[in-house]
């Protein structure tokens, strides 16, 4: 019996096949790599959101990529929608031993610590005798965003004794790379170098994560969140503009006083 998941399939194929879609027919996974973030973005923002038919939609366009990934991978032989579900299937078979064996995890911090461990014994057995040492940190992709990556190296860093005591300590971490941003913007000898001012804003962002980190709040939807009531400020201010003029013709003071009530009016 036919379901709507093999419907999807089919469309695909058929889209992906001789006399199909043009576009369609020219992606190849790189191709696709752009659609495939933008929707996983907008799946996270509908969560945020909390509206269950957004949601729904976007997980839709977030499975067109997974099986259009899917498709060009069957064309190619290297594997297949099933395979893919077979193996996904195996794995949390086999990382959940405390459910489909005899391995025991009566907390959640138990149960993370155990799939830690089997994780690591798959990448080992993957590495057979390669002449990489392995790290305590491998596994974390360079494809993921900024935050996230910072956020999850981290994370492994600490689980292996290498943290700090507590946020108090990683506040005053943040204000020391605070300082030293401030210093490479202050011109001792000629000017200061991009490069290492780059450097010091990068180690104050990664410092910031750090703190977000300590305090159990994610940095990658923290950031999410203040950057969305920021857009909302700013549109409030472009709506208490005069028709006659721009935006841009404000002066800063006009700026100013235009954020504060827009502030005013977010508030609960």
């Amino acid at each position: 019996m036919s379901t709507p998941v093999d419907s999807l399939r089919e469309i695909i194929a058929r889209l992906r096949a001789p006399g199909g879609c043009p576009w369609d027919r020219e992606q190849t996974p790189i191709t696709l790599i752009p659609s495939l973030l933008e929707e996983a973005y907008e799946v996270a923002d509908a969560i945020g959101r909390g509206n269950p038919a957004d949601l729904e939609d976007e997980l839709g366009d977030l499975l067109i990529n997974v099986l259009m990934q899917a498709e060009i991978a069957a064309e190619q032989g290297a594997f297949t929608l099933d395979s893919v579900a077979a193996n996904a299937a195996a794995k949390l078979v086999r990382r959940h031993p405390h459910v489909f064996a005899s391995s025991t995890a009566g907390t959640s911090a138990e149960v993370l610590t155990q799939w830690e461990e089997i994780k690591g014994a798959e990448r080992a057995a993957k590495g057979g005798g390669g002449t990489i040492k392995p790290s305590l940190l491998d596994g974390v992709t360079l494809g993921l965003p900024a935050l996230v990556r910072a956020h999850k190296i981290q994370k492994k860093a600490a689980k292996a004794g290498f943290d700090w005591k507590c946020p108090e300590d990683v506040l005053a971490k943040v204000r020391e790379e605070l300082l030293e941003v401030e210093a490479e913007m202050v011109p001792a000898e000629g000017e200061s170098s991009r490069e290492r001012l780059r450097e010091e804003l990068g180690d104050l962002l990664f410092a910031v994560v750090n703190l977000t980190r300590s305090l159990s709040i994610d940095a990658e939807s923290t950031l999410r969140e203040a950057t969305e009531k920021f857009a909302v400020r700013f549109r409030s201010m472009e709506e208490e503009i005069p028709s006659n003029r721009d935006f841009a013709e404000l002066s800063f003071e006009e700026m100013k006083n235009l954020w504060e009530r827009a502030k005013l009016a977010q508030r609960p």
